[in-house]
């Protein structure tokens, strides 16, 4: 499954809202989100209209290992 190429920071900090982040830090051009989870878990985000695919992968990795589930269940539940 591919990564969408035209997801902005503000479109992903909305979309992990499902998954219980929630905007702890703002700074710059950042956004850092944080979720209890599986543990204390933190993600930060960087808030440009889009975000670079090796970043957003980088993201999505992180997010997969902490969520304890496949990447492709990721994806698809956050963009399909």
């Amino acid at each position: 499954m591919k990564i969408p190429r035209d997801v902005s920071g503000k479109d992903l900090v909305d979309r992990l809202k499902r998954y219980n982040y929630e905007v702890t830090k703002k700074t710059g051009g950042h956004i850092r989100l944080t979720t209890y989870i599986n543990g204390k878990h933190n993600v930060t985000i960087p808030a440009h209209e889009t975000i670079k695919v090796g970043t957003l992968n980088n993201i999505l990795n992180d997010l997969a290992k902490h969520l304890e589930v496949e990447k492709k269940a990721l994806l698809k539940e956050l963009f399909f």
